[in-house]
């Protein structure tokens, strides 16, 4: 069982590029056993390697830092330690996720409201050239959506979809209760109600097409068109 076990741990340091394949020659530095140790939630061994110098900018095969893997699985301690340490909260991975945008689509409310206060760049965008704001809109993530709407986030910001925080909210949201309270306060944080996605659509149009009227109330209350 030792040795299966073992073998199993080699094969994931494998894939998240944290060692070399057997007979390569390589052993983990420590800046690697950081970021596995973040990945893992083993705070205490985050807080020993970083006392022994490891690296906060270290990076595995998929271009995470420690705090990034922390973000990841959700792991508030951790990333919490790695922040409190100076860790990057702008950096981003191969996927252009960084610490605030991963937390705020993921719906971390910890982790972002830590990434927050570590003052961080709001002109990082993910891969579809979105800010933090817009999928968590998308995704109903309202705790998350009223903390980020309190910070320097651009409530009209365009992804490269052509959509706003207010256009991803209609278009992909359900039109539930989550997502008319989103709407609501986007609205009242000074969300353009008039901006069109590429072919023209205003938000209004949408909500009356997919039948949202409650979001169509909000929206024609602030004379959206």
């Amino acid at each position: 069982m030792i040795q299966v076990r073992t073998g199993m741990i080699a094969v994931t340091m494998v894939l998240m590029g944290l060692a070399a394949p057997h007979g390569h020659g390589e052993t983990m530095s420590d800046n690697q056993r950081l970021i596995l140790a973040a990945d893992e939630n083993d705070t205490a061994t985050v807080q020993r390697l970083l006392k022994a110098g490891a690296s906060l900018y270290a990076r595995d095969a998929q271009g995470r830092t420690a705090l990034l893997a922390a973000t990841g699985h959700d792991h508030i301690e951790t990333a919490r330690l790695l922040i409190e340490a100076g860790a990057d909260v702008n950096a981003q991975d191969k996927k252009l996720d960084s610490p605030l945008l991963l937390s705020g689509a993921s719906g971390y409310l910890e982790i972002l409201t830590l990434a927050l206060k570590a003052k961080p760049n709001f002109k990082i965008y993910n891969r579809f050239g979105g800010t933090a704001l817009i999928p968590a809109c998308e995704r109903g993530h309202v705790e998350v959506v009223r903390a980020l709407l309190n910070s320097d986030v651009d409530v009209n910001h365009v992804n490269h979809l052509g959509w706003t925080a207010l256009l991803e909210a209609i278009i992909l949201g359900d039109g539930g209760p989550r997502h008319q309270e989103i709407v609501r306060m986007l609205v009242a944080a000074g969300a353009s109600v008039n901006i069109p996605d590429q072919e023209g659509v205003t938000p209004l149009q949408h909500a009356r097409q997919k039948g949202y009227r409650e979001i169509v109330g909000t929206l024609e209350a602030a004379r959206a068109r």
